[in-house]
């Protein structure tokens, strides 16, 4: 399964007609990706056929929440999915840098129906193998986005190896820094099903470029190609 940033509507657009399975909807690339407006996820939505899963993110300064935010988190999960979204992708930690379970139950609470995924929230964890185990007991979280914890994907493939093994349920979805010089290393070597995508595929692998559809398309074909050959 490759999941692909967008910011515009023309973006997915580009996505999916690349041959893309999913778009993870965001706001400010630059940031890490917020949650965007209600009228970009309206108008993303009915611009394409494959699924959206919306960020829900109301800043960048950390992953700890006030009290106020969840509750602009919850709003925006309830919109989100009034407006036809397929999933939201979600994460909150604590004080200790520990997954909040509380706040994360809250959020799920309102996620029937939606498809969800904890975004790289884990990664700042001290044990994400831990992390994993923790969020496979909520049966409402299918995915986890990880690229293994702190640093470089490749230097992450054992302790990505490790999180599929403890992820019960949960795909575990490669992403963060994957590129064409690592994507056919990182299929192969970390036996994940899913990966994500972000500047890797947009000209000059800037958050301002546009989707480069070539670049695009080449990535899903080396994703498709290596895991047929597994």
């Amino acid at each position: 399964m490759i999941e692909v940033i967008a910011m515009t509507p023309e973006d997915a657009k580009r996505i999916e007609a690349c041959g893309a399975d999913r778009i993870e909807l965001v706001s400010a690339l630059t940031e890490g990706g917020l949650t965007p407006s209600y009228a970009m996820i309206d108008k993303v939505v009915k611009s394409v056929t494959i699924p959206v899963n919306v960020m829900i993110r109301p800043h960048s300064k950390s992953f700890i929440y006030t009290r106020e935010e969840i509750e602009i988190m919850k709003e925006d999960i309830r919109i989100a999915k009034e407006l036809g979204a397929n999933g939201v992708v979600i994460g909150a930690l604590n004080e200790k840098r520990e997954i909040h379970e509380g706040f994360i139950e809250e959020l799920l609470n309102l996620c029937d129906g939606l498809d969800v995924t904890f975004h790289r929230a884990i990664d700042e964890l001290e044990d994400p193998i831990n992390g994993i185990r923790i969020l496979s007991r909520y049966p409402q979280i299918k995915t986890v986005l990880t690229s293994g914890g702190k640093g470089r994907i490749v230097e992450n493939i054992p302790k990505i190896r490790k999180m599929i093994k403890n992820s019960g349920h949960i795909i575990v979805m490669a992403g963060g820094g994957l590129n064409f010089e690592n994507i056919g290393r990182v299929v192969k070597e970390t036996g994940a099903k899913a990966f994500h995508f972000g500047t890797a595929v947009r000209d000059n692998r800037s958050p301002f470029g546009e989707i480069n559809e070539q670049s695009l398309k080449d990535i899903v074909k080396i994703v498709r190609e290596e895991g047929d050959n597994l």
